[in-house]
């Protein structure tokens, strides 16, 4: 992942871009997530192998990652669903969210409301689609999103 700091018509986005998948790159614009497809995506270029003295972070982290799955093979406690997990609940319009009505945790019921987001002067509540719990929130009020971004996630 790679993180940039912009400056546009004087306002500051923290921009974090991850890892193409496919036609798809995950990018965070100020703590919202977007999903971006890409028209042309890159070729994959070829990797050098480098020594290196020390292992690098993905691989210490790689390794924590296997060592907490062979840790679960043994007979650990299971591990807790991250946050965010489940389906995302995204915005049907660009729009600015003027109310989040959930909690991270919170159950939820089907059509239940999750958010209101005001476009084009109107205001629109985003329903929950199915019943579940609120595993992450992915906007705060104040925010602007563009159609498709995600608003929150139920699991």
């Amino acid at each position: 992942m790679k993180t940039y700091n912009f400056k546009i018509n004087g306002k500051d986005y923290a921009v974090t871009i991850g890892e193409a998948d496919g036609r798809t790159l995950p990018v965070n614009v100020n703590g919202a997530d977007y999903q971006v497809e890409l028209e042309n995506a890159p070729q994959a270029a070829p990797v050098a192998a480098m020594p290196s003295p020390g292992k690098t972070p993905d691989q210490v982290g790689s390794d924590a990652a296997k060592a907490g799955s062979d840790a679960a093979k043994a007979g650990a406690a299971p591990v807790a669903k991250p946050a965010g997990a489940g389906e995302k609940v995204n915005s049907p319009l660009p729009g600015v969210i003027i109310e989040v009505s959930v909690k991270e945790g919170q159950a939820v019921k089907a059509g239940q409301k999750l958010a209101v987001l005001e476009a084009m002067k109107m205001e629109n509540e985003i329903p929950a689609p199915k019943d579940g719990t609120v595993t992450a929130i992915h906007v705060s009020k104040g925010d602007s999103v563009l159609e498709g971004a995600p608003i929150v996630s139920i699991a």
